[in-house]
């Protein structure tokens, strides 16, 4: 009783897809960075007049995978801090508002296979360092193993913003709702105990199909074991993905099932679970978005 659902934004990327803005594959979500700005301020706007309490800075594509090695080595600074001033521009903007600063999966999402150690700090940093002055947290999001969130926890450094980790689940297998686990393999308690050691304010998991994210709130609530460690869901409107799945290889089609109204009842179910951050991501939109807002406690 009386506590308070903290709500996120949804998808940028086919919010920009959708009001018309420059997007296509490789760039993403960047490409509308890159040529047309104005779009990525008024998706924005829109996520919060629908009710979101935290919006994610559109830098999700502005790495090599997505941009090019050449692009992310001229303008990757550039873009990260546009990015970062548009969110926080339009956070200013909504009394109370935060800007999360979204840092991505580097090599491209659901594929731990690809993940480079080496190459990782040299990807995050000017990342980390154009973002932090327009940001009030950091959201390792997308991340599908744990190596992945211990390269962003190494690359903050001593900043003392509060880092919420975000993992994205498999979801194709038969038994993904029976045994919850990071696309890389990974369990989540695995996930839950490195959340804890790395000093998380907050862990979830995202860009998934919505079938799975009870299960792993279930599993990370008995991982936590009591400790304080909110947790959050914001899942996508994907059919599920194929362990194979490539980022560029095309848009894939949304499923019609998730209107702001079934979603809407997902999201309780997340409630009653123990979630205490709820959002939205690829294909959820501002209608999901406020749809939730009208709802949730």
């Amino acid at each position: 009783m009386g506590r308070r659902t903290i709500l996120l934004d949804g998808g940028m990327g086919r919010e920009l897809q959708r009001m018309g803005a420059p997007f296509r594959q490789p760039e993403w979500s960047a490409l509308a960075l890159i040529e047309a700005p104005d779009y990525v301020r008024r998706a924005h706007d829109a996520f919060l007049d629908a009710g979101a309490d935290i919006i994610t800075s559109n830098s999700y594509a502005l790495v090599p995978f997505h941009i090019g090695e050449e692009r992310f080595a001229a303008q990757g600074k550039a873009l990260a801090s546009l990015a970062g001033r548009l969110a926080r521009q339009a956070a200013d903007a909504k009394t109370g508002a935060r800007v999360a600063g979204s840092l991505p999966p580097l090599f491209g999402s659901y594929r731990a296979d690809l993940f480079d150690a080496a190459r990782a700090a040299d990807l995050l940093a000017p990342l980390v360092d154009c973002l932090a002055p327009h940001v009030d947290l950091w959201l390792a999001e997308t991340q599908s193993a744990v190596a992945e969130v211990r390269a962003v926890r190494a690359a903050l450094g001593e900043d003392a913003k509060p880092l919420w980790l975000s993992f994205t689940l498999e979801d194709e297998a038969a038994d993904a709702a029976i045994h919850p686990r990071l696309r890389g393999g990974e369990a989540v308690a695995q996930a839950t105990e490195a959340a804890l050691a790395l000093g998380a304010a907050a862990l979830l998991f995202n860009c998934s199909q919505p079938e799975v994210m009870g299960p792993a709130l279930v599993a990370a609530r008995a991982a936590a074991a009591g400790a304080p460690l909110p947790l959050g869901v914001y899942a996508n409107a994907f059919p599920p993905q194929p362990k194979a799945a490539t980022a560029n290889d095309g848009l894939d089609e949304l499923r019609a099932d998730l209107t702001p109204a079934s979603y809407l009842d997902w999201a309780r179910r997340w409630v009653d679970a123990g979630a205490a951050i709820v959002g939205g991501c690829c294909g959820i939109g501002p209608d999901h978005i406020r749809a939730l807002a009208a709802a949730l406690p």
